[in-house]
């Protein structure tokens, strides 16, 4: 039985003749199968296209095609590959590999409307002889036919006839495949070879592209075979792959399941900066799948906030001592924390631009949130009172210059990922008209015309990054973080201080142990000491490298109540609006056995920025008086400006 069945379905031969192919399916079974041409007959229930525009359900037929002979240029599709660099690189000689490996020659021809049409003309001589022209301009199109369009997509270039060596030729009925001009990009962008030849030369093959794993089969890979097939070349040089972004609940991101935040809702809760590091640091640029969680934005913004806190901190206080930047090349100061910090930043700097040189955006990324909190949490609190209250003006000078050098820095190598966070910090810095504007930023206002995006990366210095600085304060870092949790599992809170905490086999310098006795609040540091099993007071960590001694004796326990008492200063400082450099005195009534000891009246004064602290009289005049409780005791501070 023989039939043919016209673009629209129906069978134009036959014992069906007029009938539709998917209406008149089960009538053919039926009736084969009372013929016995067939012996049994089943239905599978499968998922099968149809029109995303209509729904109705496609139909397959074989139709002339135009193609392109990938077969003939294969291999050196797969040998220029080789100058190619992928990231994540796997995908070099596995999936893209693979796909050029097994691809079948490119259907490039497709029966649409909307698409290029093919530029290829035909006709037919008196003995049969096709004739065909593939046009390679308008002007060549002009030239045959006399014609010229303002739009040469369908239906006016089929308007365009022409007479070629006496045979009438008109264009088939094809258009391009739309990956043929996706697969174009790197020449057409430049209407290359009729326009800018020199300028597509110059900026061929492309320095880097960017799209998501799916592409590797598709722009990644017509890119390539257009490019070879031309060129003889590679399209890129550079290419990162990234994965899938889903939604909350791991599945793909769709407005009918609502499993993801509005992104403009999201920009606008937390920061585009938050946005695009989460992403950047994210398994996504790694090839992988990725769930796009707010919660997982909110914690980069939190991390963000803590460098623009750091920012805020060191304007503040230099507002107040009216610093002024040290206009000659920067020297690293003698303290071991600015040695620390600098060296810290210049790893920094080189790990980033070294990642950022193979294309690896996590690992650039990843270090920079670690960089803040060691600047927030450890460099800057660790020298909180080198800015407010130093003893040393040199020392001062060298905290606020090594300070204002890494946040400059910084917001440098921070550019390119979180570029508004750095651009507010460099030109507050650097480019504006006022030596230091206080945070909250305002819009612009008295900002010079410059930005950080305008900048150089900043470039290493390898004899700045100091391993053994690094190692020793790491080591440092680890001590007081077993110390405190010593004292945490003994219920000795860090205020309360203690007489001796005992290191085994260690040498740091006695600047770092120094950091120690301050940070777990002990009064002495007894290092390389073996541990022992018959030590009363003596609590070990379980590796038995750091041991607390947790005796209070009365002397300490009062050194304790004072620090509590500085404490319930601070915060009635804060309560009652004070600057940070404003000087106070202080009364108080109760505590006679803390406020009658001259030394803690001393450590409490000074901690406090107290000209005097004295008995209260019925007659004071205070901004601010409180009632306190320590250890049962009631005692009453007030306090005036």
């Amino acid at each position: 039985m023989q039939c043919l069945k016209k673009e629209n379905g129906n069978y134009i031969g036959g014992r069906w003749e007029g009938k539709n192919v998917w209406e008149v399916n089960k009538e053919i079974a039926k009736i084969l199968k009372e013929e016995g041409t067939v012996m049994h007959i089943d239905y599978i229930q499968h998922d099968y296209p149809h029109c995303h525009r209509c729904g109705t359900k496609l139909m397959y037929r074989a139709h002339p095609s135009w193609f392109m002979d990938i077969d003939g240029q294969k291999a050196e599709m797969l040998e220029q590959n080789k100058n190619i660099n992928w990231f994540p690189e796997h995908f070099k000689n596995k999936r893209f590999k693979n796909t050029v490996e097994t691809a079948p020659d490119w259907n490039l021809s497709r029966d649409r409307f909307w698409a290029t049409p093919i530029p290829v003309w035909r006709g037919k001589k008196e003995d049969g002889t096709v004739v065909e022209k593939v046009i390679g301009s308008y002007t060549e199109l002009k030239e045959l036919s006399g014609q010229e369009l303002p739009d040469y997509h369908l239906p006016y270039v089929d308007r365009i006839e022409f007479k070629l060596d006496g045979v009438k030729m008109k264009r088939i009925e094809k258009v391009m495949d739309c990956w043929f001009e996706s697969g174009s990009m790197p020449f057409a962008q430049f209407h290359y070879p009729f326009e800018n030849k020199e300028k597509f030369e110059e900026n061929f093959p492309g320095d880097f592209i960017s799209e998501y794993v799916g592409q590797v089969r598709a722009w990644f890979y017509y890119l390539h075979a257009i490019s070879v097939g031309i060129f003889g070349k590679e399209a890129f040089k550079n290419v990162i792959v990234t994965g899938t972004i889903a939604g909350a609940d791991g599945k793909k991101m769709s407005k009918s399941l609502g499993n993801y935040t509005d992104p403009n809702i999201l920009l606008e809760q937390y920061s585009s900066d938050a946005l695009r590091y989460l992403l950047m640091s994210s398994p996504l640029l790694n090839g992988d799948d990725f769930a796009l969680i707010d919660k997982d934005v909110s914690d980069i913004q939190r991390k963000l906030g803590t460098l623009w806190n750091s920012y805020g901190f060191f304007v503040m206080y230099a507002n107040i001592d009216k610093f002024t930047v040290n206009s000659e090349q920067f020297t690293v100061g003698k303290n071991i924390l600015d040695k620390w910090i600098i060296s810290k930043l210049h790893k920094l700097i080189k790990t980033v631009d070294e990642n950022m040189l193979v294309y690896n955006v996590p690992n650039a990324v990843n270090p920079i949130v670690d960089f803040i909190d060691e600047l927030s949490n450890w460099y800057i609190r660790r020298s909180r009172k080198r800015f407010w209250k130093s003893e040393n003006d040199g020392d001062k000078n060298e905290a606020y210059q090594t300070l204002y050098y890494v946040l400059v820095e910084l917001s440098k190598v921070m550019a390119p990922f979180t570029p508004f966070i750095a651009e507010e910090i460099w030109r507050n810095l650097v480019g504006s008209s006022q030596p230091l504007p206080s945070p909250p930023l305002s819009t612009g206002e008295g900002v010079a015309h410059s930005s950080v995006h305008l900048e150089d990366f900043p470039i290493a210095d390898e004899s700045l990054i100091d391993e053994k600085v690094n190692a020793d304060m790491q080591s440092v870092r680890e001590i007081v973080n077993i110390g405190l949790q010593l004292r945490a599992k003994s219920a000795i809170k860090v205020r309360q201080p203690l007489g001796e905490l005992r290191i085994t086999n260690n040498e740091l310098s006695d600047e770092l142990l120094e950091i120690i006795k301050e940070e777990v609040n002990v009064k002495h540091i007894t290092h390389n000491m073996e541990h022992g099993t018959d030590e009363n007071n003596i609590v070990w960590d379980g590796e038995n490298k750091v041991g607390l001694n947790t005796e209070i004796t009365p002397e300490l326990k009062l050194e304790g109540q004072a620090r509590e008492i500085v404490r319930y200063i601070q915060e009635m400082r804060k309560e009652a609006g004070y600057e940070v450099d404003n000087r106070i005195n202080v009364w108080y009534k109760g505590m006679p056995e803390v406020f009658d000891n001259k030394e803690l009246r001393g450590i409490i004064a000074k901690e406090t920025l107290a000209n005097q602290v004295l008995l209260q009289a019925d007659s004071v005049s205070s901004d601010l008086e409180k009632e306190f409780l320590i250890d049962g005791e009631k005692f009453i501070i007030a306090i005036k400006k």
